[in-house]
């Protein structure tokens, strides 16, 4: 459900499918990572409280069927604490059946709010972060401009979880390449075990357009994993995370972009998704014909 203007592409996460789009920002405020265009074609900008209200007023005839918002575009929490919860304090007041208010949240935003001010936000009803943290390990970081190192990614994700705010941590399987891909596997890994998210996806590398990465592949200088190894990473990734046996970690691979949905709940299913993931590997493998550009979208 969406009530705006277009003002440049929208996106949300699957899971809000069928939630009230409110854009209380166009566009990302860091947008330099390499591997993404998703918001190339506009200049980044907060709303004023007044385009806001326009949306939620918009959205007033439908109240009674609206349960769940999610605050767009690329980052949500770049938004100062004070807007937020004069937003959040609204959606309350307008939305009787309100359950849930979610976000996207890059890593430096999620930093740049202290401990109290995300705990203020729990309570005014924003109940999930959804954070593309991508990688664990620094040198990919690095090499797609993603603006924070592992220590302050595994930081940012922390900082959500003691604020008691569910987290859907997003990773990239490929995302380091044939070079990076047991770094990029291990270190993702031990990040996870570090931020202990409530929920992971795994997405897979797609070279997109307009990126710098797919520049960067067609001059030599980035070699994409095929499907198989993928698989492989992805089965390292698995081996390396460890919860407590008390954690419920729901674990997706379900994105447009994997060559095969995953579903399980961590730890209780590791040994099954590892046995899921080397049986897709296997089956993957007997694909003779797989070219880069199968993972270019144009």
């Amino acid at each position: 459900m969406y009530f705006d203007n277009a003002e440049g592409p929208v996106f949300r996460p699957p899971s809000e499918a069928h939630s009230f789009i409110l854009r209380v920002a166009i566009g990302c405020s860091h947008n330099a990572c390499t591997y993404c265009n998703m918001y190339r074609s506009v200049t980044f900008r907060t709303r004023p409280m007044d385009e806001i209200m326009a949306q939620i007023n918009a959205a007033k005839p439908y109240a009674q069927h609206i349960r769940r918002i999610f605050l767009a575009d690329g980052n949500a929490l770049v938004l100062s604490t004070d807007k937020l919860l004069a937003i959040l304090d609204s959606l309350q007041r307008t939305f009787p059946r309100l359950q849930r208010v979610s976000c996207y949240g890059g890593p430096k935003d999620m930093l740049n709010k202290t401990p109290s001010e995300l705990i203020a936000l729990r309570e005014a009803g924003l109940k999930l972060v959804y954070y593309g943290m991508e990688s664990g390990d620094d040198t990919v970081l690095r090499d797609v401009n993603k603006g924070v190192n592992a220590a302050e990614s595994i930081a940012a994700g922390q900082r959500i979880v003691a604020a008691d705010i569910k987290l859907s941590i997003m990773i990239i399987s490929g995302l380091g390449g044939k070079a990076g891909l047991d770094r990029h596997a291990r270190n993702t890994a031990l990040a996870i075990n570090a931020i202990r998210p409530n929920m992971l996806s795994a997405l897979t590398l797609m070279l997109y357009r307009g990126s710098q990465l797919l520049d960067q592949f067609e001059r030599g200088e980035f070699v994409p994993l095929s499907p198989p190894e993928i698989m492989d990473e992805l089965y390292q990734l698995i081996s390396d995370i460890e919860l407590p046996s008390t954690s419920h970690c729901l674990f997706r691979s379900n994105h447009i972009s994997n060559h095969i949905a995953l579903a399980a709940t961590l730890p209780k299913d590791k040994g099954n998704l590892l046995t899921s993931i080397k049986s897709a590997q296997a089956e993957l493998s007997k694909i003779v014909d797989w070219d880069p550009y199968n993972n270019v979208e144009f």
